[in-house]
């Protein structure tokens, strides 16, 4: 008998037995052609992702709000687009930047509705019974005229003690107000986080802090984008929010470095929802452009989804060497 292949067997039974021992792997992007402006939801052990309108030329076509599936943020498969049609409270624009949440059973969508230049963008709201939609429009829940602040796009919504908040704002500062009760409208006033140089605001609860991620830089100039997160804290969602040497937010320049471009990728930036894996590490996606392809055929920006992990370092989020990776590495992992 030929024993050399006990040792051969036992592997093979410890990698069956142990399915944590397995070292799955993944390489950026996660997900070609676009997928600008993500937003990411989980139910239970599924991930939906969301993006801007865009048209992906030869590459898919158009798409109004694109709905992405995973098990495992590493590979998604398109499941269709979130709205049937396009709403109609605007005689023309882009539906942009959405951010979905699960709310009271149903899942809202707030979305930015634009175009470049716009001097009265606003921001929507959708509702759908499933995270796929339909998506049933609402209406507008403000525009830049109605609550006093240009640019008012690039939605996040916050629930917290039974009270319902969005954030929003695009270079002309962040701004949180609370929400009526039904979600649909902005009360009471505005509070103002941060200042002109961001957009794409997310938050982030850890350890007793808000952590307020935003993109500063310009994010459609294909491989010439400088688009970058960064980030600041507070102990209150109303802040003040500063960054890691002290500065406030409100003052132009400021916030600590998550992530910017390098040479194989521009423009990483307008970041998702932080997802924990199931060996508690966390993970940040955000939209990106390879350089060597950083524009579709039709000279739309090739926004593609990116992922990499979070390195929590004196309680300040930062990605390894503060840009993308385009080198195998360590998959998320989720117990099956």
């Amino acid at each position: 008998m030929n024993w050399s292949f006990i040792p051969f067997f036992l592997s093979l039974f410890s990698l069956i037995s142990n399915p944590e021992s397995q070292n799955h792997t993944f390489q950026n992007p996660v997900f070609e052609p676009v997928l600008a402006d993500p937003t990411v939801l989980r139910i239970g052990n599924q991930f939906y992702a969301y993006g801007t309108e865009d048209n992906w030329a030869e590459e898919g076509g158009y798409h109004l709000v694109p709905v992405l599936k995973s098990t495992d943020l590493i590979n998604w498969d398109l499941q269709g687009d979130s709205f049937e049609s396009k709403p109609s409270w605007k005689p023309k624009g882009g539906i942009w930047a959405p951010d979905v949440t699960e709310v009271d059973g149903q899942y809202y969508m707030y979305y930015s509705f634009s175009t470049w230049g716009d001097p009265n963008p606003g921001i929507g709201l959708a509702i759908s019974k499933t995270p796929n939609g339909p998506f049933i429009d609402q209406g507008p829940v403000f525009t830049s005229e109605e609550i006093g602040v240009k640019n008012s796009i690039d939605p996040f919504y916050w629930e917290e003690n039974g009270k319902k908040y969005l954030i929003w704002g695009s270079f002309h500062g962040l701004y949180l107000s609370e929400l009526t009760e039904d979600g649909k409208k902005a009360i009471g006033e505005k509070i103002h986080l941060a200042g002109n140089h961001l957009e794409a605001s997310y938050i982030h609860f850890r350890n007793g802090f808000y952590y307020l991620f935003g993109s500063a830089g310009t994010c459609c100039e294909g491989e010439n984008s400088s688009y970058r997160v960064l980030v600041g804290r507070a102990s209150k969602l109303e802040g003040p929010y500063l960054d890691q040497h002290g500065k406030s937010l409100l003052e132009g320049g400021s916030g600590t470095l998550v992530i910017q471009g390098n040479d194989q990728v521009a423009g990483p930036g307008h970041n998702a929802e932080i997802i924990t894996d199931d060996h508690n590490q966390d993970w940040l996606l955000y939209h990106g452009m390879v350089r060597t392809k950083a524009r579709l055929s039709n000279g739309a920006n090739r926004r593609s989804l990116f992922l990499d992990p979070i390195q929590w370092e004196s309680d300040w989020p930062t990605i390894l060497n503060q840009s993308p990776n385009l080198e195998e590495q360590t998959a998320p992992y989720f117990q099956e």
